[in-house]
């Protein structure tokens, strides 16, 4: 396996992430093949994209809450899946007019049957707590967005789906608090 990159970034704190150009560059640049935005606010990236966002007010080819559209969705499989949610109960109740969002586990539980063996997902938040090797995910790319200030920093994880190699973590290889 490939050794994980690493990228910092510098740039301002907005509610809609892709808004940001040298961010949404960024992001363009790791997308691969059809893209689902599942959060996709008010800006449109330069790629294959199919957006969703729970606001109506947001420029999306759907409106539905993200776990919803998952379980709806009929069409093809994607090879990127972007997920920026709010990055927690108060930030959706303070920027996103109160709406709040489906619960995390349940959402990346939902995503590997719509992406295609090989294909990416890349999250953004406040945490580490990603889609991880129990659904068949490894870490390709970490970044940290610096906002300056006081500001927390967000962090991007870009992980690969091969679900054939990750089908469980290997014993040895979890962590283990000893007292």
């Amino acid at each position: 396996m490939a050794p994980t990159i690493f990228s910092h970034i510098k740039c301002p704190l907005h509610r809609y992430t892709f808004s940001i150009k040298p961010l949404r560059i960024w992001v363009e640049q790791q997308c691969e093949g059809k893209v689902l935005n599942l959060f996709s606010g008010i800006t449109p990236l330069q790629v294959s994209e199919i957006r969703n966002d729970l606001d109506p007010g947001a420029i999306a080819d759907y409106h539905l809450d993200a776990l919803e559209f998952l379980h709806q969705w009929r069409g093809y499989r994607f090879d990127t899946v972007l997920l920026d949610p709010p990055y927690s109960y108060r930030k959706s109740m303070e920027l996103y007019k109160g709406i709040r969002c489906s619960p995390f586990r349940k959402l990346k539980d939902a995503i590997p049957p719509h992406l295609n063996r090989g294909g990416k997902v890349i999250t953004f938040g406040y945490h580490s707590v990603v889609m991880g090797r129990s659904r068949g995910f490894h870490p390709e790319h970490i970044g940290i967005i610096s906002h300056g200030g006081a500001i927390h920093d967000t962090i991007i994880a870009v992980e690969r789906y091969n679900p054939i190699k990750n089908k469980t973590m290997d014993h040895d290889k979890q962590c283990i608090s000893k007292p």
